[in-house]
């Protein structure tokens, strides 16, 4: 048992003193065998069986899902996320009127179809205040003209500066969708992100606001239930009214939608900052350190941002290893709006020249993706793939602010010496990875696996070798010069300061001292 009580799938552990000088001098927990990355109460919160996983990558296939599990809910429906757009078209591919494709009319249908469904859709309140801009209509009025089984509300319980930043759908506590992507405009894309799109269009002005790469997930079973858990806390703290668990072992899984895993184990690690009582917790912050620590031939990063100085200084003792691992990350060209843009734009700036500077082996790229037209598609996704051995995918963002000052809620598949089918489960793995290259660099899956066979095992090779100089592609990414403000928002991280005791040499010793996983394939 987890020690708050909660159900936990875990292994046997032994128990190792801390390095001297730590902030929390003690016991670590490390599992045997094996050396897993996923520790319940360290690196996750728990660790529970998925009757079936499925990856969505980018919106369109998601939102279409989504409207199909929506519509077949039987009791409780729970929407917890940074910002809600109830005018957005859930399916604009499907034949149909548009306006009955609508959110906020398919949550309707939902309700006025099953009088036993309730629904409950939780907002951060200032993403309420982001949503005016758009010319939203604030989700608080919009409960006044729901039926009374449809609930708004929105969530002022966080900390001064902090976001409810987590992207969490539950349904009847048997499937949860976890992930990067919000229920919200400027999100809906498809993978091969043409350089204009009007279902891309935004609800009122239509204008098209650009190419969008996310990526969410979506579980079944006991790990569902643990989501719901999440989610119904959230529930309470941001509303006041405690929700019961719901009943029932109904298998439930939106039609269509062919599951990547089957009875797997996934792990939720999360990020709660110190607030109203409660204390800090930073799992995703250690499991980063810990994947750092760690990763053995790759690591491979999809981040809206890269702007948390602890994982970059991580990254930059592994890499000055004579035998460390690659780091390929990729990042949007600039953050999204200005003030964002100097706050993680300087510190990205910062934090490469720091990690340049250890590459003493050439082992680190950041790449920017681009359409046809060499125009740069926004990365939100949050996703990490380290080896052919742990798959992270998440709401965190690679800052400060998502490892102690919002709420985030991150998903983890990790292989193991004791994993069915190990060999099938790190393919699945490492084939995310080359699906999320592919993508990117406009070939097959199967074409980036055979580059990275071709180059020996290194991934950067691999990239290079496909990424091409015209049309849909990657490239390098360049900073830009900082300038006397940014600079000093760099050396200050006046706008994203760290908020969490530093963990990096415990954490290095209990996950990087003995790297027993050898890579299975790539």
């Amino acid at each position: 048992m987890h020690p708050d009580g909660s159900g936990t799938t875990t292994s046997p552990g032994l128990r190792l003193p801390a390095p001297r000088g730590e902030v929390e001098p003690g016991e670590v927990t490390v599992p045997a065998p094996g050396n897993r990355l996923l520790v319940a109460g360290e690196t996750c919160w728990r660790v529970e069986r998925a009757d079936r996983y499925a990856v969505f990558v980018d919106a369109a296939d998601y939102f279409a899902a989504l409207k199909k599990a929506l519509l077949g809910a039987r009791r409780r429906v729970l929407l917890i996320g940074w910002d809600f757009d109830p005018r957005i078209r859930m399916d604009p591919r499907a034949p149909g009127r548009a306006r009955d494709d609508r959110l906020g009319r398919v949550l309707e249908a939902a309700v006025r179809a099953n009088p036993e469904l309730e629904i409950g859709v939780l907002q951060w309140d200032l993403g309420m205040v982001y949503g005016l801009g758009r010319g939203l209509v604030p989700i608080v009025l919009l409960g006044r003209r729901t039926p009374d089984r449809l609930t708004f509300a929105v969530d002022t319980h966080h900390p001064v500066g902090g976001a409810h930043h987590q992207k969490i759908v539950v349904i009847d506590d048997c499937l949860a969708f976890a992930g990067g992507i919000d229920v919200t405009a400027d999100r809906w894309d498809t993978t091969d992100h043409p350089d204009s799109s009007r279902p891309r269009a935004r609800p009122r002005s239509h204008r098209d606001m650009g190419p969008w790469h996310d990526v969410t997930s979506l579980v079944s079973g006991p790990a569902a239930r643990a989501i719901g858990d999440l989610a119904r806390e959230r529930w309470e703290s941001g509303k006041g009214e405690r929700l019961e668990p719901v009943d029932g072992e109904e298998p439930c899984w939106p039609e269509g939608v062919e599951p990547l895993l089957t009875d797997v184990e996934v792990a939720v690690s999360r990020t709660r900052p110190e607030h109203g009582g409660a204390t800090l917790v930073h799992e995703i912050e250690l499991l980063w350190l810990a994947v750092v620590a760690g990763a053995r031939r790759t690591l491979y990063i999809e981040t809206q941002y890269f702007a948390n100085r602890r994982v970059a200084e991580a990254i930059a003792a592994r890499l000055q290893e004579p035998d460390g691992p690659e780091v390929v990350v990729l990042n949007p060209n600039e953050a999204w709006g200005w003030l964002e843009e100097k706050a993680m734009g300087s510190a990205r700036a910062a934090l490469l020249d720091l990690v340049r500077r250890a590459d003493r082996y050439g082992r680190f790229r950041m790449y920017v993706p681009v359409t046809a037209s060499r125009r740069p598609i926004y990365v939100h996704a949050k996703v990490t793939v380290v080896d052919d051995r742990l798959l992270r995918i998440g709401s965190s963002n690679l800052n400060n602010r998502s490892m102690g000052l919002d709420t985030e809620c991150d998903v983890s598949v990790e292989v193991h010496e004791e994993s069915p089918d190990r060999e099938a489960l790190a393919a699945t793995v490492l084939g995310i990875r080359d699906r999320l290259l592919g993508e990117h660099l406009d070939v097959a899956p199967e074409e980036v696996a055979a580059a990275v066979e071709r180059a020996g095992g290194s991934l950067i090779a691999a990239i290079e070798e496909l990424r091409r100089p015209t049309g849909r592609s990657l490239v390098p990414f360049v900073a830009p010069d900082l300038g006397p403000v940014g600079q000093v928002l760099a050396d200050t991280q006046l706008l994203d300061a760290e908020r969490t005791p530093d963990r990096w040499q415990r954490i290095r010793g209990a996950f990087g001292r003995r790297r027993t996983h050898r890579p299975l394939a790539g």
